[in-house]
């Protein structure tokens, strides 16, 4: 999508982008609201490889606004200045911990997420800034082919309910590659790292996002 098709899409939808001051640079808020009495946030980064174009945080985005969820997809500041590469893990946690003051301002509780780079951000950081839950789109187990370099400590650390959605195939990590734990988990069959499906699968790409939105709604339902 390009950055005028990304904000005329915004412009459509009624969403609302914020700039946030960071210790790490500005970073970006662009705010999906409820459309109904709001009982949640849900706070989404992105990866290290993409930004909030990504297919899954558009699908939330979309969908949950309706079910009286207000999405907020975050922009880390080396994305908002234009720069093609994540810096390291610490620099990400501490855009994210600048930014938390704006997502917790509305006075909703405040699910902390991200996909890949963000979900591990995400689970980081739960804990220490308060987050209500946590989500984990396509959380990165271990970096492809490399399974003994697991990040499992990030995701079974995050100290508060979290949900897994993640791909049937993929390479970071596939669903049952993943440890034991007080987590959930939501597979999203034939899945790759983006959750694209392929064409010869029994379910189309529309039917893999309804997987995770459903899933996600679910879940944050039962809290």
């Amino acid at each position: 999508m390009t950055e005028i098709n990304a904000a005329k899409e915004s412009e459509e939808s009624g969403a609302a982008a914020e700039e946030v001051d960071t210790e790490a640079g500005t970073a970006r808020i662009t705010w999906y609201e409820a459309r109904k009495a709001a009982a949640w946030v849900l706070a989404v980064g992105h990866g290290a490889g993409g930004g909030i174009e990504a297919r899954d945080l558009r699908a939330l985005a979309a969908v949950l606004p309706a079910h009286g969820v207000t999405v907020a997809l975050v922009e880390q500041p080396w994305r908002v200045a234009g720069k093609k590469l994540a810096p390291a893990p610490k620099t990400l946690d501490t855009g994210w911990r600048g930014l938390w003051p704006a997502l917790v301002k509305p006075g909703l509780p405040v699910i902390a997420g991200g996909r890949s780079a963000g979900a591990r951000v995400a689970c980081r950081t739960a804990t220490e800034l308060g987050a209500a839950a946590a989500v984990a789109l396509s959380f990165p187990l271990h970096p492809p082919g490399k399974p003994e370099k697991s990040r499992a400590g990030e995701l079974l650390g995050a100290g508060v309910p979290t949900l897994v959605v993640q791909g049937g195939n993929d390479p970071f990590g596939k669903p049952e590659e993943f440890p034991e734990g007080s987590y959930g988990l939501v597979e999203v069959p034939y899945g790759d790292h983006g959750f694209a499906v392929p064409k010869r699968a029994p379910l189309g790409q529309e039917e893999a996002l309804k997987v995770i939105t459903d899933g996600v709604m679910e879940w944050i339902a039962s809290l």
